[in-house]
């Protein structure tokens, strides 16, 4: 969606109005199912829910989709789960674009010298590296967002090399993506819950 910093949604659980980049939108599916939309182009009215997995839970336990779809609606119990398992892969794909876009840039020296010239638009630093270090880095990170919700193995799949716990995006289409979704899933993962 170009213009998700300014578009506003209500939730149809809280029923405050928020960005949508803070939120997940989901259609009814041909077999009358709620299916998340994570890039907002399915055809069908949306149906927005903020990006939390308390809500989407909340959502998917009630009678909130079928209410706002006025119509019967089926929602899988582990609703919350499947958008999670998407945000991660969709996270994990978006950081191999990017790498292969020239935006990553992997390895402690080489982060930490991106970090110090001011180039980085965000830190990622792997869930289960060590904590000492994570801490350096996050203080070298300053202002710049932080994504830790990530394993070794799952960054280092994403970018292609055999270990990985310190990477840092520089400023592009595909980090600002990256980030959006990576702020949804830390709020829809199971640690979040």
């Amino acid at each position: 969606m170009p213009h998700a910093e300014q578009t506003t949604r209500t939730c149809l659980v809280s029923g405050d109005a928020m960005a949508t980049r803070a939120m997940i939108r989901f259609v009814v599916g041909p077999e009358n199912e709620i299916v998340p939309d994570l890039q907002e182009r399915l055809p069908g009215r949306g149906l927005w829910v903020a990006a939390k997995r308390a809500a989407i839970e909340s959502a998917a336990t009630g009678k909130v989709f079928a209410k706002a779809a006025k119509a019967a609606v089926k929602a899988p119990a582990d609703l919350a789960d499947r958008v999670a398992i998407l945000l991660k892969n969709r996270c994990l794909d978006t950081l191999g674009l990017a790498r292969r876009a020239g935006l990553v840039t992997c390895g402690a020296d080489r982060v930490r010298d991106v970090l110090e010239r001011g180039a980085a638009t965000a830190l990622i630093e792997a869930r289960d590296g060590s904590p000492a270090e994570r801490a350096k880095f996050t203080s070298l990170a300053g202002p710049r967002p932080v994504v830790d919700c990530f394993s070794r193995g799952e960054l280092a799949s994403a970018v292609g090399r055999e270990d990985v716990v310190h990477v840092a995006l520089t400023p592009g289409g595909l980090s600002d993506l990256f980030l959006r979704d990576s702020a949804r899933f830390a709020g829809v993962s199971a640690a979040a819950g």
